[in-house]
């Protein structure tokens, strides 16, 4: 298969030929106790996820890292324990790993590669979900993203954020930060909170780090139910 995924660059919006990538050929392989192993092979390399899969689903999440590359995941293990979880509610996942974590703009187009594998799966409504520079990276791929119903942050920076104001009435956004965190200022998410429209909401945690390991289950039960909520319900109330 051949699809093509152009990145648009924010402020001001410039397309350039050098930031494309075709995706050229998916590979999956055997089930891996919970995920199958998944690779997308580009024309600007090979990148590698794991795929939570739900018979029949047409709702799934994107869930990315930070600039550690690898399967980072924050909050005591979040990522992989959310992807188990959501399949009862009929919710397919995604991890995907950055091929070059530190590159904002190649980790954006990683992410719509991602969306371009589930949509291929038959997904028609789709969660991201970042935490650290995650953050920018899944709001820079929802306002490129139509079928992106809702946007989660966790300890998210400021820079490359602005393409937010974009995400308005189609798309919410959950921030989450907390108040202690050594790494990225909360006036990080309060900024992105200024700048999106409705809907949206921003939660502080106090005395919580960069990873918000110290309010693990408490992001656990947030995110869990957001994600439910927004996925199975459009217009819900952000009651």
């Amino acid at each position: 298969m051949n699809e093509m995924i152009k990145e648009n660059f924010v402020q001001p919006i410039i397309y350039d030929e050098s930031f494309e990538m075709i995706v050229e050929d998916i590979e999956v392989g055997p089930s891996q106790e919970e995920y199958h192993p998944v690779k997308l092979t580009t024309s600007r390399g090979s990148i590698h996820c794991r795929y939570y899969p739900v018979e029949g689903a047409e709702r799934a999440v994107i869930w990315v890292g930070g600039v550690g590359g690898g399967w980072d995941t924050p909050a005591r293990g979040l990522y992989p324990l959310l992807c188990e979880v959501l399949r009862k509610e009929h919710i397919a996942s995604l991890r995907v790993r950055y091929r070059n974590p530190t590159d904002l703009k190649e980790s954006i187009l990683d992410v719509l590669a991602g969306l371009t594998y589930l949509q291929d799966e038959g997904i028609k409504d789709v969660a991201l979900v970042g935490h650290s520079s995650g953050g920018a990276v899944v709001i820079q791929a929802a306002a490129q993203s139509p079928e992106v119903r809702t946007v989660v942050t966790l300890a998210t920076q400021s820079y490359g954020v602005q393409s937010v104001t974009e995400l308005a009435t189609r798309c919410s956004l959950l921030l989450l930060h907390g108040t202690s965190d050594q790494v990225l200022s909360p006036q990080c998410s309060q900024y992105v909170y200024q700048l999106a429209l409705e809907p949206k909401r921003l939660i502080l945690y106090p005395n919580a780090s960069h990873s918000l390991d110290e309010v693990a289950d408490e992001v656990y039960l947030v995110i869990r139910d957001w994600l439910v909520q927004r996925l199975n319900n459009r217009t819900a109330s952000l009651s």
